[in-house]
């Protein structure tokens, strides 16, 4: 069977081209029709963890609390702020804004309530609330209320007075949130209990309902954002303004890619032209690999579009890394061919083309298995975008090396093989028997240099951290890095962070939880704050105030058949486990706890609320009957500003909102949750089942905490794979402990880099080491292949080794040479991480490429895991 399809290969191949040409032609025409369906993906799930719990909480704290999908435009006037010319191009700016489709709203300065510009009574605010924009109201005190009053400070204005934030409320897609929560129930489902045919059905439906209303929203959100983007050009005359907000930065973030595919890929492409062009001089020698390339990258693009699989961040440079393992299959190709060429003059274009697949196919389909195994083995990271990208890589792969074995042979065997090769400048191979020279006779010592290069790599890798931040994935002078840096320095932070506190299990346990229990156990938790609460202060609280009279809350409306004569009911909110007058003093708390760590920046809450309603009652603490009339009287309006983003409708569960300043050089994304939970546990007596802590915040550190067992994981995975192939290839247990130590080693020596620089560990770099084993595991196989027959035919292993790299070494170097230089112009880009891409692939191919010249072959002289028969 083997024989049969061999020979039907060659014979079509070499034989009948025209027909394979015309076949690959007509599949790559059919992937260009399918290449207007690929896009790119950067939503927070095509981001998160698979099957992230934390995931699911945020959806469900989303839908309580209301969305943090938010922009924040920051707005600085050339006159002062609160001048009429100011406020009047602030207004004008608000108009147009909210006109935005998709924008569901706008807060900004003029628009909510002012309690002290003057100070205004709980009478005056049902009746009446004030706003910035009311001819009578007092700018001064409004100037001093927004730098001091606990809801407004540092996030409608800052600390100068000088800059404010217009903070747009996009409008929610409730088609898309259905889709989602239905397609996760039934994924739910699936894995517990299973599904029938007809649920099966349901979900491929609803994923694919999904995926499209997914695609659709994300169109709406980039043109939303580039229509306010065209607002605020606008305006910018004399004024400062910046745009900031995760939609923006995910946005952002696709059009960097975006720009860096269309832009840098064209310009690697044209490098790669002239390196080939410089490199072997001859017109097939560059079309040839390049058609090859492009082809591969166009039908990988098609097919992503077929299948409906969006690209993220993470595995947008999959079209590079097609261009690096495509090149490195056609220049061995290629370098083997002119090598039979310069040795037979005379063979015809059939015969070496015959030959040149003959000792090549062998070791370049071990060599795609193994790179598919290499990639392959990202599915165990657990994190989606990592996963998809292996899969991507995987097919890829598999393309690359089905399109090179039959556009190669297909298209060149019926040529004439044309002059010889020029390889009398060839420098190249005087620096390959320079380097064979420093090997041969001096294993040891080249095996104790790499061994102690990777001592120092692994004491980098300890180094290696995953605390990074969102502002150093972009340049200084990007607008993006500019209005994350000033809304974070001076606008209370830009990364969400919930805690959510939930009532204590007695509470939940008990259904006659009475007031009693509730002030005794609000009582404990003070004291742990080291604010005891008393008996007689709790009695003090609760007495009725004689300023709170039937006349003002009138007595039809509270009656006891309402309020219980005063007594907690389970039923309202001042009947829930925190929203009465025991608990103030805990959540205020609480809230300044949040508030003093370094690493938050703004932090609303309850406890905010209830600071502005004590200043509706002249300072006075309320008790908990007050707390409840003041919540029911409460305009809608300002009941939604105060306390539905905060607490639920019993009371039961709070919220406190905070900002996290991401541009905080000090920022330890876990260290500060655990900080939190544990400070919370310690501090205020809360059991671990009350505290959850949400947010974006949460769902990154759970990718970026994830990240070190999953690339550990993956590279156990790969060099174990990688030692079973090499023992099936050349069938010697020996290389399957030699193969893997090439790659071993430059992998650990990038990772180590990586450490000793300080780079950080994150969904981009962690791609690296798999890249380094894909480039390296190329050139180990086709060198030992190479070096394996030289040994039987010489049966000399330093004659082995001399042309192992007068030959394989040769394409070992162009192919490294022509990626380093190529890949460097990605260093041009405003996207760090694709400057760290570009960078990383370079130190990735230097690090294979001395391994596999220095260490392999030292490796393989010193243990001889091949036969001579002369004992050489």
């Amino acid at each position: 069977m083997f024989a049969f399809i061999r020979a039907l290969y060659y014979r079509l191949t070499l034989d009948h081209g025209w027909i394979v040409l015309l076949l690959m032609v007509a599949l790559l025409a059919a992937a260009a029709t399918q290449v207007r369906h690929f896009h790119l993906d950067a939503s927070a799930e095509s981001l998160m963890l698979a099957g992230d719990e934390d995931m699911h909480y945020y959806r469900k704290v989303r839908a309580q609390y209301g969305s943090d999908d938010f922009l924040i435009v920051t707005f600085t006037p050339e006159a002062a702020l609160f001048s009429d010319e100011s406020l009047e191009q602030l207004k004008v700016l608000r108009d147009e804004l909210v006109n935005v489709e998709s924008v569901a709203s706008a807060m900004t300065i003029l628009d909510v309530p002012l309690l002290q510009s003057p100070p205004v009574t709980f009478d005056e605010v049902q009746s009446d609330i004030r706003t910035l924009s009311d001819p009578d109201t007092d700018r001064d005190l409004a100037r001093q209320e927004f730098l001091e009053s606990p809801l407004y400070r540092d996030l409608l204005m800052n600390r100068d007075a000088d800059t404010t934030a217009l903070l747009l409320t996009l409008e929610q897609d409730e088609e898309l949130y259905a889709l989602l929560q239905r397609r996760d129930a039934l994924r739910i489902q699936e894995v517990e209990s299973g599904l029938n045919a007809e649920e099966v059905a349901e979900l491929a439906s609803v994923e694919a309902d999904y995926r499209q209303a997914s695609r659709a929203h994300q169109a709406e959100l980039e043109s939303t954002i580039a229509d306010v983007r065209r607002i605020l050009d606008a305006h910018r005359n004399g004024s400062r303004i910046h745009l900031g907000g995760v939609p923006m930065i995910a946005v952002d973030m696709i059009e960097f890619v975006r720009n860096d595919i269309a832009t840098f890929g064209v310009g690697v492409a044209l490098f790669i032209i002239l390196l080939l062009a410089f490199t072997f001089r001859r017109l097939r020698w560059v079309l040839l690999p390049v058609g090859v390339s492009g082809g591969v990258a166009l039908g990988m693009t098609g097919f992503l579009g077929f299948m409906d699989w969006p690209v993220t961040v993470v595995s947008s440079n999959f079209i590079s890394l097609v261009l690096i393992i495509t090149l490195s299959l056609m220049i061995h190709l290629i370098v083997r061919h002119r090598e039979l060429h310069q040795a037979h003059p005379e063979a015809d274009g059939r015969w070496l083309m015959a030959e040149t697949i003959e000792s090549k196919f062998k070791p370049s389909l071990y060599t795609a298995l193994t790179t598919m195994i290499a990639f392959g083995a990202m599915v165990f990271a657990d994190i989606r975008p990592v996963m998809d990208f292996g899969l991507m890589m995987v097919c890829a792969v598999a393309f690359a090396f089905v399109l090179t074995f039959a556009v190669f042979p297909a298209g060149l065997a019926r040529l004439k093989p044309g002059p010889l090769p020029t390889l009398s400048r060839d420098y190249t191979a005087r620096f390959n028997a320079r380097v064979a020279e420093l090997v041969s006779g001096r294993e040891l010592r080249v095996m104790g240099v790499f061994l102690l290069i990777a001592m120092i790599a692994a004491v980098g890798i300890t180094r290696i951290t995953v605390e990074n931040r969102f502002i150093d994935y972009f340049k200084s002078d990007t607008e993006i890095h500019q209005g994350m840096a000033l809304i974070d320095q001076e606008l209370g932070g830009t990364t969400p962070l919930d805690v959510v506190l939930d009532p204590s299990q007695a509470y939940l346990d008990d259904g006659d939880w009475g007031a009693e229990q509730l002030a005794e156990e609000a009582g404990d938790d003070a004291s742990e704050a080291g604010e005891p609460a008393s008996t007689e202060e709790r009695d003090e609280a609760t007495s009725e105030d004689d300023d709170w009279d039937d006349d003002e809350w009138g007595d039809d409306d509270w009656g006891d058949d309402d309020w219980g004569n005063g007594e907690l009911d389970r039923d309202g909110p001042v009947g829930g486990y925190w929203f009465n007058e025991y608990q103030v003093d805990v959540m205020e708390d609480i809230h300044n706890y949040l508030e003093s760590l370094d690493e938050t920046g703004k932090v609303l809450s309850v406890a905010t609320s209830l600071k502005l309603m004590r200043q509706l009652n002249q300072g006075r603490q309320l008790s908990s009957f007050e707390m409840g009339i003041m919540f029911e009287q409460l305009p809608a309006d300002l009941r939604e500003i105060l306390f539905d983003p905060y607490m639920t409708d019993d009371g039961d569960q709070i919220r406190f909102d905070i900002r996290v300043i991401d541009s905080d050089p000090n920022l330890e994304r876990d260290a500060l949750l655990k900080k939190i939970r544990s400070d919370l546990m310690r501090q205020f007596d809360l059991g671990e089942e009350q505290i959850r802590l949400s947010g974006m915040l949460v769902l990154y550190n759970n990718v970026m905490q994830s990240l070190v067992r999953s690339q550990w994981v993956t590279l156990l995975v790969v060099f174990s794979a990688m030692m079973l192939m090499f023992a099936f290839l050349f069938r010697s247990l020996k290389m399957a402990f030699i193969g893997p130590l090439p790659t071993l080693v430059a992998s650990i020596s990038v990772m180590g880099l990586i450490g000793w620089v300080g780079l950080p560990l994150d969904l981009m770099t962690m791609t690296i080491a798999a890249i380094t084993i894909g480039i390296g595991v190329h050139d180990t196989i086709h060198y030992t292949h190479r070096f394996q027959s030289e040994v039987a035919d010489s049966g000399s292993y330093a004659q082995a080794l001399r042309e192992s790299h007068r030959q394989v070494g040769r394409a070992m170097v162009y192919t490294s040479v022509i990626i380093i230089a190529g890949f460097s112009i990605l260093t041009l880009s405003n996207f760090m991480p694709t400057i760290y891409f570009g960078l990383l692939t370079g130190v990735a191919m230097t690090f294979a490429l001395l391994s596999n010249l220095f260490l392999l072959p030292a490796l393989l002289g010193q243990f001889r895991p091949f036969s001579t028969g002369n004992g050489n």
